[in-house]
Order: C-alpha cells, then sequence, then structure tokens
C-alpha cells in the first residue's frame, strides 16, 4: 500500500527539508518497512504534527484515537483494507470483537467518531458490539447521532476471565478508551487479547519515555538522509513533583525553560530563523489538550495567576498534575482560510489512512489549536495526481504529504519501542525485548 497523496495546506516553492525527505523517498521507504515489520506497531494511532517549514515534528501521539469521523469518507477503502492486516495480525481467528469507547455519553462529536469506527470494523467482516464501562448504563441504550445514525451501547459484563454482553462471547476487546483515571478491575487480567495493551493506557504511559525513544528513532533516521536531527526532533527536559496550585516544582520547569530556550536559540541563529523561541509546558500523562500552556520566558513560570494554575493542576476526569514535559515549542505556519492549522495523521497498523487539519481562528501560530473553538478539515486527495511518486509520474505535482507520512509513521515506530519496554507494577518501563534504533 502506497502512501497516499493527499493535498496539504501548503502551497509555494518545495520547502529544504521537505526535498530531502523526497528525494531520499526510495531508501526511506526500505528502512520504514524493515523497521515496522521487526516491531509490534500499535493496532491504531493519530500523531499530532507541527510545520514551520524549517522544522517538521510530531508534538503528540495518541494510542486511543478519536476523530474518525473527521477523515474523508474517500478513505474508507483504505482504513477497511489496513483494518483487515490489523486484526488478521493480532487475533487471525476473529469473528467478534467488543470495542469499549470513552465513558462519553454528550459528546455527540465523539460518539460519531466511534459509530465510524464501528462501521470501519464491520467492513472487516466482524460481528463488533460496544460495551460500555458507565455503571449507569445497566441496559441497551440507543443514542441518536447528529448524522442521523443510532449508536447502540450495552454494559459490559465480566464472566470468569472473559469479558463480554450478555449473550456476546468476542474474541478480543477493543479500546477506544485511554484509561486516564486507572485501569479498572473488569478488565485486569483477561483471557482475551485487548488492544491496545492495557500499558498503553494514560494510567501508565508518560510523554517523557516517549519522546525519549523518539530521539533514538529520530537520530538513526537523520543520519539515514543526512539531516540535522532536530529538524524532525524538539529538545524536552522532564520535571516530576509538581504542584502548580501549592507553587511546587517550579523552579524545575523554570530552570529546564532557560535551558531549552538558549538551545533553541543557537538552532534559530544557525538557520536563519527569525521567530521568537518559545516552549510548551504540558502534562506527562493526558490528552484532548488539557495542562498544556506557552511560554517564551522562564518567568511566565513564576507569575502564574490562578486562573492559569487552576488550568495547569487538573487533565481529563480531574486526574492531579504531578509531572510535566517542558518541550520546545514549534510553530505552525500552515493556515486554512487564514486561521491557524496544524495536521493529524491517522493511521491503522503501519499503514498511512487519512487525517485532517485540526483549525482553531482563535489561536496563534505558536499555541496550543486543541482547545475550545478548534474545527477540522478533512484532508483530500491531490485531483491532479493519485500516485506518490513525484519523479516519473507526467504532470504529477510533488507530494507535499509525503514529509507528514513519514514523520507519522517515525512516531509510530517510537510507539512500538515504548510499548515493547512494558511498564512494572509501579508504572516504570521495563526492556521486554531488544530495540533496533
Amino acid at each position: 500500500m502506497s502512501v497516499p497523496h493527499f493535498t496539504t495546506a501548503l502551497n509555494g516553492a518545495i520547502l529544504d527539508l521537505e526535498k530531502r525527505i523526497l528525494d531520499a523517498m526510495p531508501a526511506i521507504e526500505y528502512w520504514l518497512r524493515g523497521q515496522l515489520q521487526d516491531h509490534t506497531v500499535p493496532f491504531y494511532c493519530s500523531v499530532d504534527l507541527r510545520n514551520s517549514g524549517f522544522k517538521l515534528a510530531p508534538v503528540d501521539t495518541n494510542l486511543f484515537p478519536g476523530g474518525f469521523n473527521n477523515l474523508n469518507p474517500d478513505f474508507m477503502p483504505l482504513c477497511v483494507q489496513s483494518m483487515m492486516v490489523a486484526v488478521e495480525k493480532i487475533c487471525p481467528d476473529t469473528h467478534s470483537l467488543l470495542l469499549i469507547p470513552e465513558n462519553h455519553t454528550r459528546n455527540v462529536f465523539y460518539l460519531q467518531s466511534v459509530d465510524v469506527l464501528q462501521t470501519i470494523l464491520r467492513h472487516t467482516g466482524m460481528n463488533v458490539r460496544i460495551g460500555t464501562l458507565l455503571p449507569e448504563i445497566s441496559e441497551a441504550t440507543k443514542l441518536n447521532l447528529p448524522s442521523g445514525r443510532d449508536l447502540m451501547l450495552e454494559p459490559v459484563q465480566r464472566k470468569g476471565n472473559r469479558l463480554g454482553l450478555e449473550d456476546f462471547d468476542p474474541c478480543a476487546v477493543l479500546l477506544n478508551n485511554d484509561l486516564s483515571s486507572g485501569v479498572p478491575a473488569i478488565l485486569q487480567n483477561l483471557k482475551q487479547t485487548i488492544i491496545p495493551p492495557l500499558h498503553a493506557g494514560w494510567a501508565t504511559r508518560r510523554k517523557s519515555r516517549y519522546f525519549t525513544a523518539y530521539d533514538g528513532v529520530a537520530q538513526e533516521f537523520s543520519s539515514l538522509i543526512g539531516i540535522d536531527p532536530w529538524l524532525i526532533n524538539p529538545y524536552f527536559a522532564f520535571c516530576g513533583k509538581i504542584n502548580f496550585s501549592e507553587k511546587k516544582g517550579e523552579d524545575c520547569v523554570a530552570r529546564n525553560v532557560d535551558e531549552i530556550l538558549f538551545k533553541i536559540r543557537e538552532k534559530y541563529k544557525q538557520y536563519g530563523v527569525k521567530e521568537d523561541p518559545f516552549v510548551i509546558v504540558k502534562a506527562d500523562a493526558g490528552t484532548y489538550g488539557m495542562g498544556i500552556m506557552t511560554i517564551k520566558d522562564s518567568e511566565e513560570v513564576r507569575t502564574l495567576n490562578r486562573k492559569q494554575r487552576n488550568k495547569m493542576s487538573v487533565v481529563k476526569e480531574g486526574q492531579p498534575v504531578t509531572k510535566v514535559l517542558v518541550q520546545e515549542g514549534v510553530y505552525t505556519f500552515e493556515n486554512i482560510n487564514e486561521a491557524v492549522a496544524e495536521p493529524v495523521i491517522y493511521m491503522i497498523d503501519r499503514y498511512v489512512v487519512g487525517g485532517f487539519y485540526r483549525v482553531h481562528t482563535g489561536r496563534g501560530k505558536d499555541e496550543n489549536l486543541n482547545a475550545a473553538g478548534m474545527h477540522f478539515v478533512p484532508l483530500s486527495f491531490e485531483p491532479t495526481c493519485l500516485l506518490p511518486d513525484h519523479k516519473t509520474s507526467p504532470g504529477c505535482i510533488p507530494n507535499r504529504f509525503y514529509a507528514y507520512s513519514v514523520i507519522a509513521r517515525l512516531a509510530l515506530l517510537t510507539a512500538a519501542l515504548e510499548l515493547e519496554r512494558g511498564v512494572d507494577a509501579t508504572g516504570e518501563p521495563v526492556t521486554m525485548t531488544s530495540e533496533k534504533v
């Protein structure tokens, strides 16, 4: 399956980093093919990218992706084909699957994503039903969606070491719930295959460990095509024992902000970048764009107002923030209808199956766009060329999306390495297999 030729928000001359990646396509595909075959890649994932022209880097990788409803419907054949591969690898004899979503019953956008995910799975020929962990749902409950479709949620039941529904004993359990508040007892010690594994959830996963693994991947890839690893890899540091409400741990955050800003300035000077460097401070675990702030001076860390401290103190489901990632901020110079945008790339197994632009009319190019007021613009096929080869297809414009697909797959490979390490009972990483990168 080749990388689709999608339309991007970029236009104008091909940028140097894009050109380097496009020119190295054969070597890149050979290397990625070997890496992704040698490791067990996540069942599915989405990757948030930021493209500043001189730098293209992943800033978040979600192993329980929502937002399938934001993909272009034209991608459905790609999604189904990739899903067939993913399912066959994990459970070859699968005929039934239990899908467990987040505990949202009022977020209709998320529910529509679950509906699309269930549709993709059913197109592979499986019987797929949706089980909920919500205790208040004690019988099959039909939810009406804005699309005009219905979504049926049913209470999960555990019988011995198997999880299912009242009249449904599935081969495997697919989680679309990131376990931010912990792993419930009903999911522990099951005989069935659980996808993704429980230690992929935010109860144990940490962004600092992920980006540590990405360092190694970025180094090897950069050596392969002869580029500075910084061009695809943001600087970062980690701080623990944080309590923003009580002003504890701020010195660590401020110190790392200063160090990272200094390193960014040196790189900006090297590459002639005229922008002001900035840093993103974010919770080390969690998603939904919560617990994130943009910092341009370390003094800002010490002078947060009460509202900012409260915002940084908790994340999804009220989980307290005790550890943070201090990460180089990457500008996004992409925009749609004069609004700031960033690409989000979706993968099933090792295949790129589409994506969309997260767009925010009220945010700047140096801010987090995953916030209230955002909207989504699906990526579409490039009408002038359906082939990815930028050199041999007559009249075919360069596949600017290809660079996105490469960085997204590096992020996918990193997640594979991260999950292979696993975690022990305390949540610390355990090396489970040798690493190739």
